[in-house]
């Protein structure tokens, strides 16, 4: 289903916030704190980039990071929108759904309404329906090499088992994929180009970054380049800058409000 029906199109970033384990994934042996330490530093900076453009988010976010940092947690959902990352980002099970959701809920005392598995991967929809969610943007409609081919599936949301499918934002014809390695490593100009025709051809874009992103890693000696390039003061520059260039072409929305109007 298309977002024709819209009065403008709509832009939707979105952060996944979660423990930094892509440190321990790399052959890093880091604490738990630390992993909550380095994605609160990259959060707190990426929020003052989002007051400072006046754009509104969706912050997918683990129980387990929650809890962590609940004041700034707390905090963060009186402007944007709070969704379920799960319950750990290292592990999943189904029913983290049901426990992830009642924890955000518990905690912020508000409905949770929002999922996205980690690493985008695949959740059965009758799982996600179960657990009481209204939307699941965890659909990449992309290929990735060693990751996941869903070169096929839909690039607009779509109903499954009742709930709204909200896939991660690629070209129409090409279907390159706009996330955050996309940001980091595309031509800047051009990478700009295409969320700006993206956003027109769709009638809205999909964007997700990581707060761990957003910080210095160059103590994180075995996170490839092209995982680490433009972090901390450099990305930010680049988002901010990317919000503004978008900002006349739509408005922000959390991705709750756009499930609601589809």
């Amino acid at each position: 289903m298309g977002t024709a029906g819209r009065s403008r199109p709509q832009i939707l970033f979105t952060v996944d916030v979660e423990e930094f384990d892509t440190a321990v994934e790399f052959g890093h042996d880091i604490s738990l704190a630390e992993q909550i330490a380095v994605s609160t530093r990259g959060l707190r900076l990426l929020a003052e980039r989002f007051d400072a453009v006046g754009a509104r988010t969706t912050l997918f976010t683990t129980a387990n990071y929650a809890l962590h940092e609940t004041e700034l947690i707390r905090s963060l959902a009186t402007k944007h929108e709070i969704a379920s990352h799960g319950y750990y980002h290292t592990t999943f099970e189904p029913a983290d759904l049901l426990k992830s959701r009642l924890a955000l809920e518990e905690l912020l005392g508000q409905p949770i309404t929002g999922f996205r598995r980690a690493r985008m991967g695949f959740v059965d929809p009758t799982d996600v329906q179960q657990a009481g969610y209204a939307y699941n943007s965890s659909l990449h409609p992309t290929w990735l090499p060693g990751r996941y081919n869903h070169w096929g599936e839909p690039r607009h949301p779509f109903r499954e088992q009742g709930v709204w499918q909200i896939p991660a934002s690629v070209t129409p014809t090409l279907r390159l994929p706009l996330f955050w390695l996309s940001l980091k490593n595309f031509p800047w100009a051009y990478y700009k180009q295409l969320c700006r025709q993206t956003l027109k051809a769709d009638g809205f874009l999909n964007l997700y970054v990581h707060p761990w992103e957003f910080t210095d890693l160059s103590a994180y000696e075995k996170i490839p380049a092209y995982v680490k390039r433009h972090s901390r003061d450099e990305l930010l520059d680049r988002v901010e800058n990317l919000l503004r260039y978008l900002k006349p072409q739509g408005e922000f929305r959390t991705m709750g409000e756009f499930a609601e109007g589809l």
